[in-house]
């Protein structure tokens, strides 16, 4: 999924710079792609699907823990443990979307 999105961004853009519309092409493209981002289906799917990451990553880490145990990086450790707490501390993340 994240690379079909990054290949429609991709070629967008490409589309956007290449264009002999030009400036007023390039409006209407920053225009819609600010209504789908503000279309609350899809601010609500993004939420999700950030949830959802969040659950699958903690299940990950807590089962690359049992399997390699005490050999994780104190480093790696504490940036996992920092980012819990900033996520749990305020109830919203870097995107705007709210933490479980």
């Amino acid at each position: 999924m994240r690379y079909k999105l990054t290949f429609v961004v991709g070629l967008a853009l490409g589309y956007v710079l290449g264009t002999r519309a030009g400036r007023e092409r390039y409006e209407q493209l920053k225009k819609s792609a600010r209504q789908v981002a503000q279309n609350p289906a899809v601010r609500n799917t993004a939420e999700t699907a950030a949830q959802q990451g969040r659950v699958y990553a903690g299940k990950a880490f807590h089962t690359v823990s049992e399997k390699v145990g005490d050999r994780v990086p104190d480093s790696v450790a504490a940036r996992v443990r920092s980012l819990r707490e900033r996520g749990q501390a305020d109830g919203a993340d870097d995107w705007g979307t709210s933490t479980p």
